[in-house]
C-alpha cells in the first residue's frame, strides 16, 4: 500500500475528495457557482469549522445575515454555528475550495508535527 493517494483534476459544480482521496481528518470540496447562482441551502454544522479559499471570480457568503464581499484571493473561516449561504456575483462565475475539519480538533502543526 502507498502513502499517498492523487486524483485528477475537479470537474463540475461541485468535487469532494473525501473519497477520491481517502481522506480520514478533511473533508475537501471544490465547487463553483455560476453568475448570478448560489449554494441553494442555509446551513451550518455541529462541529466542523470551515475554511473557504477562492479560487476565482467574485461574490458573497452571508453569515449569520451578516454578507461578506468575497473575492479571487480571499479565505475565509467559518465557526460551526454560524448559518452560512454562498452567492456568485451577478457578473462572475465564484469558484472555490472549502475545508472542513473539526473545531479544536488540531494538536501540533507545521514543524512541531514533523518528523526530520
Amino acid at each position: 500500500m502507498s502513502n499517498y493517494v492523487k486524483t485528477g483534476k475537479a470537474e463540475g459544480a461541485r468535487t469532494e475528495l473525501h473519497d477520491k482521496l481517502s481522506l480520514t481528518g478533511a473533508e475537501i470540496s471544490v465547487n463553483t457557482l455560476d453568475v448570478g447562482t448560489s449554494v441553494p441551502f442555509v446551513h451550518s454544522h455541529k462541529a466542523n469549522e470551515e475554511i473557504y479559499f477562492i479560487i476565482s471570480g467574485k461574490g458573497k457568503a452571508t453569515v449569520d445575515g451578516e454578507d461578506i464581499p468575497l473575492e479571487e484571493g480571499d479565505w475565509l473561516k467559518i465557526a460551526p454555528a454560524g448559518r452560512r449561504q454562498f452567492f456568485a456575483s451577478s457578473d462572475a462565475p465564484m469558484s472555490y475550495i472549502c475545508i472542513q475539519v473539526k473545531a479544536g480538533s488540531l494538536g501540533d502543526y507545521t514543524a512541531a508535527d514533523a518528523i526530520v
